[in-house]
């Protein structure tokens, strides 16, 4: 149920169905406790980067701070350089940089007038292990697979969901959307007569939905971390390894990332309209039950009957440029799977074509899931255009893409990619993936990526916490991921140019994730002193059911949204800064949710700052 921004028009509406299904008895909110002044990156420095944390401090002037190691002896000291009133989280804040001490070790703390941080460590690797959790957190999430406790961890084992036990109707047999509710949510009647086999992909978010836009830019990133490493990690990259990460396939001789990915692209494929029917080669927009559900359960557990919502061009499009990025991607360990997805890629893109203006319409969101509305699909144009010529370099895509508003327009924003706004995605993966682009376009569209990591870094070091993020809209749903979206451009900017200022900045923003932020919280579960552990999850719900398990180490928690859109972050966030909109309990959906298109751009920053941990050069 994850709805990335504020932007959803018909938002009200639509928490006031969830809530009505999921809070009918709703329980306290966890009280949040009083942060500690100094705000670090809970997990820890690189030897080799920046380290600067956050103090908040009413004192105009500069304060006193010393460095202490695990003994408690003193290393640095120094003083506090202060920032003023950031607008963001409304404190008063200093900064503190103790980059020089490169010594590495663990137990560090900073110590202001008596008060300690939060220990780190200062080592040359810190990011390998957050790397595999990020990624591995898509195995848990698979649907139509039993989930090997062995595998997950303990606790993690599950029977499959959707898989048409009882309880479960199932995924295997999914008829269409009703005609009356179709009428109700489209003005029109006019449903399909057949029945679908979408068993497999993975759960959206905290609801058991299966949403082919949101999966489409999430398998896309995940593969695109793979990628990246292919053509700037070099040999020795981790993240083009085969057993790299929990899940059955490890050693089968593919590399891990495509593993996972392959879930979710099968499942994207079999949500095609089928050969025969007025709309083939268009693809469902949505999977999801009639009704939302009333609580946290099992997916093996949901009683509800599962519909396929009608197709639409933008879910189309996603399939198309997934399709095509797998098909080069796949090609030297499965060559017939990879002519399978060139070819869908080429078939669902003609068929969007055919049909420009099918857009999934905004609903009240009463009827089980999300709407994932987006009325604008020529970035999905541009998108699926780039995918397909990265792929086979014939001039038909050129033509296509260079047709695009796209091609030179505006395309990074301060709100970040999303899966509403993906061509910022297409551009830089036309920045960095090999391809026959002339040298006046490449350099044109590379020169594009560095103006917009321009603008972040420049955001970034106005920023009390020192974050790539600075929305014109305020924080909004996802927050958290539009952080890491904005990384992402500054880390290829760093590839495409080799200028360590880029590689630099990205991993200072990391810090706000891992606790140098407003809350003084880490916000991925698992790392640091104070993590986030109440993320709303149906079937990871241990803080309000014992007998489900928690929420997997490595799960990135939604984060700031200031206009809170659930019953606890309404009632507990009244007149919060924008940075403090958060509250870490797990009925606060619209601050505390995972999703697997957040989980994805962490797994690519993660997988980013793997490679990159000790820097060659400084330029």
């Amino acid at each position: 149920m994850a709805i990335s921004k504020a932007r959803i028009v018909v938002l009200p509406a639509l928490v006031a169905g969830v809530a009505a299904f999921y809070c009918s008895s709703l329980p306290a909110a966890a009280e949040a406790q009083e942060p500690r002044s100094i705000r670090i990156n809970q997990l820890g420095y690189l030897s080799d980067g920046p380290k600067r944390a956050t103090l908040v401090h009413e004192e105009n002037k500069p304060v006193a701070w010393r460095l202490v190691d695990g003994a408690g002896v003193e290393i640095a000291s120094g003083t506090t350089l202060p920032m003023g009133l950031d607008r963001a989280s409304g404190l008063k804040v200093h900064w503190i940089d103790f980059s020089k001490n490169a010594a590495t070790g663990e137990g560090y703390r900073l110590d202001v007038e008596g008060e300690e941080s939060f220990p780190f460590a200062i080592s040359e690797h810190l990011y390998g292990g957050l790397r595999t959790d990020a990624m591995s957190y898509f195995y848990p999430f698979r649907s139509g697979l039993e989930i090997e406790g062995a595998i997950a961890g303990e606790g993690y084992g599950r029977p499959a969901g959707h898989a048409g036990v009882a309880p479960n109707k199932g995924d295997a047999d999914v008829p269409c959307l009703d005609g009356e509710t179709a009428r109700k949510i489209f003005g029109t009647t006019r449903t399909c007569d057949y029945r679908l086999d979408v068993l497999g992909g993975w759960y959206d978010a905290g609801d058991f939905g299966k949403y082919v836009v949101n999966g489409g830019i999430a398998v896309a990133q995940l593969m695109g971390a793979y990628e990246r490493s292919l053509h700037s990690g070099g040999k020795e990259s981790g993240n083009v390894a085969d057993s790299l990460l929990r899940i059955p396939e490890a050693g089968n001789g593919v590399p891990d990332i495509l593993d996972e990915a392959k879930w979710e692209l099968d499942f994207l494929v079999s949500m095609i309209v089928p050969d025969g029917e007025p709309l083939a080669g268009m693809v469902h927009h949505k999977v999801h039950g009639e009704r939302w559900l009333p609580g946290p359960m099992r997916p093996s557990e949901d009683p509800e009957q599962r519909v396929l919502y009608p197709p639409s061009t933008a879910a189309t499009l996603n399939v198309s440029a997934a399709a095509a990025q797998g098909a080069r991607l796949f090609k030297p360990y499965d060559d017939a799977y990879a002519e399978k997805l060139l070819d869908i890629a080429r078939r669902t893109y003609a068929a969007a074509e055919a049909h420009p203006d099918m857009i999934a319409p905004a609903s009240d969101g009463q009827n089980g899931g999300g709407d994932y509305h987006d009325p604008e699909v020529s970035d999905e144009f541009y998108w699926a255009a780039a995918e397909l010529y990265l792929t086979t370099g014939e001039a038909e895509w050129h033509d296509r893409l260079k047709a695009s508003p796209h091609w030179n327009g505006r395309v990074f924003s301060s709100d970040g990619i999303d899966w509403r706004e993906t061509a910022g995605w297409a551009r830089l993966q036309l920045a960095s993936v090999p391809s026959k682009l002339a040298k006046t376009e490449l350099d044109m569209i590379r020169a594009s990526v560095r103006a917009a990591a321009e603008t972040y870094l420049a955001v970034q070091k106005g920023e009390g916490f020192a974050l790539m993020y600075k929305p014109r809209q305020g924080y909004g749903w996802g927050s958290n991921h539009s952080v890491l979206e904005n990384m992402i451009v500054a880390a290829i900017a760093y590839d495409i140019s080799g200028k360590s200022y880029y590689l630099e900045g990205v991993r200072e923003s990391m810090d706000y994730l891992l606790g140098r932020n407003a809350m003084g919280l880490s916000y991925v579960t698992g790392y640091g002193t104070d993590y986030a552990h109440n993320q709303f999850s149906l079937m990871f719900g241990h803080s309000i059911e014992p007998s489900l398990p928690p929420i997997p180490t490595g799960a990135l928690s939604g984060g700031p949204n200031e206009q809170p859109a659930d019953p606890v972050a309404e009632e507990k966030l009244k007149g919060c800064a924008p940075q403090a909109c958060f509250i870490d309990d797990y009925w606060s959906y619209s601050t505390n949710e995972v999703a697997i298109n957040w989980n994805a751009a962490l797994s690519w920053v993660a997988a980013f700052l793997a490679d990159t941990e000790i820097s060659e050069t400084a330029n």
